[in-house]
């Protein structure tokens, strides 16, 4: 041996902007090229920076790798620092080139700590090997990525240990991640779509209120839903004859049914027949009043559901209303995406009418800035805000939801005076007079 460890200096530009700022694959990439050098892996940590770039290192029994990337430039700087005999540096360095699809590299190898040049000193090496020996065990690895849901002034982190599914459809990107705060976690185009741990939030908010604000939902329409948490909660009606979901991306689906079943766990109810199609035409072609409820639950409007938030695509979902049904939609935040918000609330007026249009808020601790809103489009008799639920037959599974309850239902049509602000209803004083 020369020297105590060796160090090479790598270069790796002409690379898809796309792959350097993917942190989850980096990671991983970078986790599997110390394994195919013939390292242990003990540790490794890494972090996505806002906008764009990574940075992370992997510690190994024989020393690390270290990596940062520079999306915008396609390129990446990495070290590659090990100590013995037994590990292959260059092995590593042929699978990160080959997996990163560089079109240019380069690399410098340099021995570090030269044996001629140090004296061994004297050590009391018993003490040093008890130390050791204390944490044998301990090691374990822990993962220190984050996945970030922003906007260009705010967002929105979640740190998770590992990534469990990513497909790239027609439409989008779907991945599946681990969290250690919030299980498993849905995620379209960077956006948080649901989690383990608060998907009740959005998906009993979404159903329950105007399930029981109708009384006699017998016919139901979901558009979008692909995780299959909302047609769960209708399904629990007693009422219910049949549920038609209309998801445009099966890639979503098969995700959520492998690694969310929990909240998928109703594909394969009879009442419900799940249309792989887009949502926007199959409403434009619907029969008229064939609906007692509409469900919209789309991301948020970019890429395939930008549609959704078109006043066409409502109109036609009043139409499709029977004459005594309501149409919910999922409506973004008041403090994520003001504009949008407050456009969408806008056109629910034009088309139901200032008294027929109603807003609910509810919380979602995963989605960024934690408030968000469904937006409600009401014909015929239906006061949301006034339900007798001691008139309602199929109460009782109430007590075993997580989120939603009598009193919850009356209190998420209370807006702030900010949202009152907002959308400018003049029905809203009416509502609060007759709470």
């Amino acid at each position: 041996m020369q020297s105590l460890g060796n160090h090479i200096l790598v270069e790796i530009t002409g690379c898809n902007p796309q792959v350097m700022n993917d942190v989850a694959f980096i990671e991983q990439t970078m986790v599997d090229s110390a394994t195919i050098a013939g390292a242990t892996v003990i540790n490794s940590s890494f972090h996505h920076f806002s906008p764009y770039g990574v940075s992370g290192v992997v510690v190994i029994q024989e020393s690390h790798l270290a990596i940062h990337t520079w999306p915008e430039y396609g390129y990446a700087a990495v070290d590659l620092f090990t100590c013995g005999d037994e590990v292959d540096a260059w092995k590593a360095f042929d699978f990160l080139k080959e997996s990163f699809g560089a079109k240019n590299y380069s690399a410098l190898e340099m021995n570090r700590g030269a044996i001629k040049m140090l004296s061994r000193m004297d050590v009391d090496l018993e003490s040093l090997r008890s130390t050791v020996e204390d944490n044998i065990g301990k090691e374990s690895i822990e993962r220190n990525i984050w996945f970030t849901d922003k906007d260009d002034s705010q967002a929105l982190s979640l740190r998770y240990s590992k990534q469990l599914f990513k497909e790239k459809s027609d439409f989008q990107e779907v991945k599946i991640l681990d969290t250690y705060r919030y299980g498993k976690m849905l995620t379209i185009d960077q956006m948080v779509m649901t989690t383990e741990k608060d998907e009740a939030h959005y998906h009993e908010m979404i159903a329950h209120p105007a399930m029981f604000s109708h009384g006699n939902v017998k016919n139901v329409l979901v558009i979008g839903g692909g995780d299959g948490g909302t047609v769960r909660e209708v399904l629990k009606h007693k009422s219910v004859e049949k549920v038609t979901m209309v998801e445009i991306d099966e890639v979503v689906i098969k995700a959520c049914k492998q690694f969310l079943p929990t909240i998928a766990s109703e594909f394969d109810n009879p009442k419900l027949e799940v249309i792989i199609a887009d949502g926007i035409s199959f409403v434009q072609n619907a029969n008229e009043q064939e609906y007692d409820l509409v469900l919209v639950d789309g991301s948020d409007p970019v890429g395939p559901a930008k549609g959704l938030f078109s006043k066409n695509f409502f109109l036609n979902c009043k139409r499709i209303l029977k004459e005594r049904g309501i149409l919910v939609a999922q409506g973004e935040s008041p403090k994520f995406n003001e504009s949008v918000f407050v456009e969408l609330n806008t056109t629910f007026q034009e088309i139901f009418g200032v008294e027929k249009t109603k807003l609910s808020l509810f919380n979602v601790p995963s989605y960024p800035t934690g408030i968000w809103s469904f937006q409600w489009g009401v014909k015929g008799s239906i006061e949301p805000t006034l339900v007798n639920f001691s008139l309602v037959n199929d109460v009782s599974f109430i007590k075993d939801l997580n989120y939603y309850n009598e009193a919850i239902h009356v209190s998420s049509f209370a807006l702030p005076n900010y949202v009152r602000k907002m959308v400018g209803n003049k029905t809203i004083e009416k509502v609060y007079n007759e709470l």
